[in-house]
């Protein structure tokens, strides 16, 4: 498994501490060791039976170190942006609800930066976004879908306050971070990755006595 301390791969023999039973089934703590940083990873283990380790695992929670199972933010994102995807990663597992306010004002704040909206409610600002045709086809339909999965019509406050605490549809929360992280990709890593080949390539064509793209 890749270590959440160091994101290092590391091969360790998982290890349960059983702590006891409940209506809610079987509990126990499993164990592994980095063999690269020598820390503990730690989960927290729900089954439905136990003997001498779980039985039917029902879901399993990591409880140290305390982080997010989605990918960092790339480097690229600006720093106000990335703290709060960084922050609806991180509280997603414990409150869907948090992790959706986040990833609206982080799609708001998105849209306003590299976007080019006109501020107005998120509603608004993802039509306006859409019918700019700067977005491919498959962004355009999936910004489009935070607005139906998030059931906007039903909860206006989502979009006239991006950061209100309100409740979440069945996957919203997820959704609305899949959805950035498309975003991310078209508005920050391939414009990089584009232009560091550019530069390699009018490298090239300087040396052979061309001249560069435009």
């Amino acid at each position: 498994m890749k270590c959440p301390h160091c994101l290092e791969n590391f091969h360790d023999e998982e290890t349960f501490a059983w702590i006891g039973d409940d209506t809610d089934g079987n509990w126990s703590v499993s164990r592994r060791k980095c063999s690269a940083c020598d820390r503990f990873v730690l989960f927290l283990t729900r089954a439905k039976g136990w003997n001498k380790v779980p039985v039917n695992i029902q879901d399993q929670e990591l409880v140290r170190p305390k982080g997010s199972s989605r990918p960092s933010c790339p480097k690229q994102v600006t720093v106000d942006i990335a703290e709060d995807y960084n922050e609806a990663c991180l509280v997603l597992p414990d409150s869907a609800k948090a992790s959706a306010a986040l990833s609206r004002r982080c799609l708001q704040n998105l849209l306003r930066e590299k976007g080019r909206v006109k501020s107005g409610n998120l509603a608004v600002e993802i039509q306006e976004v859409i019918d700019s045709g700067d977005l491919p086809s498959y962004l355009s339909e999936s910004i489009d879908a935070i607005r139906n999965v998030g059931n906007f019509s039903a909860h206006p406050m989502k979009s006239k306050n991006t950061g209100a605490i309100l409740p979440v549809e069945p996957q919203e929360a997820e959704w609305n971070l899949d959805v950035l992280e498309l975003l991310f990709d078209f508005y920050f890593v391939q414009p990089e990755l584009l232009e560091i080949k550019r530069d390699a390539l009018n490298k090239k064509l300087k040396e052979a006595g061309k001249p560069p793209m435009k």
